[in-house]
């Protein structure tokens, strides 16, 4: 029985030291556990100071960007009523040379037909170089078939041409670029009566 007396005494003793060395483990572990969470704890701190300054520049970089974006929205705004307003202004000035020459033929006062129609046509043909300075171009479709888009038929009239051919031209009509501002008003042919 000694001998296993002995033997659970040997085993106790196993057990305290077993038990002694867990303890020192478990307090090694804790203490640098600790210290560890002291580490994570600061990086965390530092990860967390780091980012509020990142939120703070791109929330600067934002504001300067909305900022800059309002100031091209407005810039914008006044060029756009700038070229409105003044959108006609080459062509107005354009428009003077022939002005001029309208006042200066009616202040001759010793103007005989001849003359007068010279300088009516010659003001005719300023005028028509305005025109054509700035793509403003006549609609004058005599002969043509009739186009919706550019003519405007006043009636229909009886002729030895195809049904719907423009016959007599009331009033040129007149584009800018491709663009009617003005049809053409005009007579078209009918089809002959069986």
């Amino acid at each position: 029985m000694q001998t296993e007396n002995q033997k659970n005494k040997v085993e106790q003793e196993e057990f305290l030291e077993n038990l002694g060395e867990a303890s020192a483990v478990s307090e090694a572990f804790q203490a640098g556990a600790a210290g560890e969470a002291d580490e994570i704890m600061l990086s965390t701190a530092e990860l967390l100071k780091q980012a509020e300054l990142n939120a703070q520049e791109h929330h600067d970089a934002w504001l300067r960007a909305k900022a800059d974006a309002d100031n091209i929205r407005k810039r914008t705004q006044v060029e756009i009523a700038n070229a409105h307003k003044f959108a006609i202004e080459g062509f107005s000035s354009e428009l003077l040379a022939v002005k001029d020459s309208l006042e200066a033929a009616i202040k001759v006062e010793t103007a005989d037909l001849t003359s007068m129609k010279n300088g009516i046509d010659l003001t005719l043909r300023q005028l028509a170089s305005v025109f054509e300075k700035f793509n403003l171009s006549e609609i004058d479709p005599m002969g043509e078939k009739f186009d919706p888009h550019k003519h405007q038929a006043i009636g229909m009239v009886e002729a030895d041409v195809a049904p719907n051919t423009v016959v007599n031209v009331l009033q040129k009509g007149y584009l800018l670029h491709d663009r009617v501002l003005r049809p053409a008003l005009v007579m078209v042919a009918k089809g002959k009566a069986s």
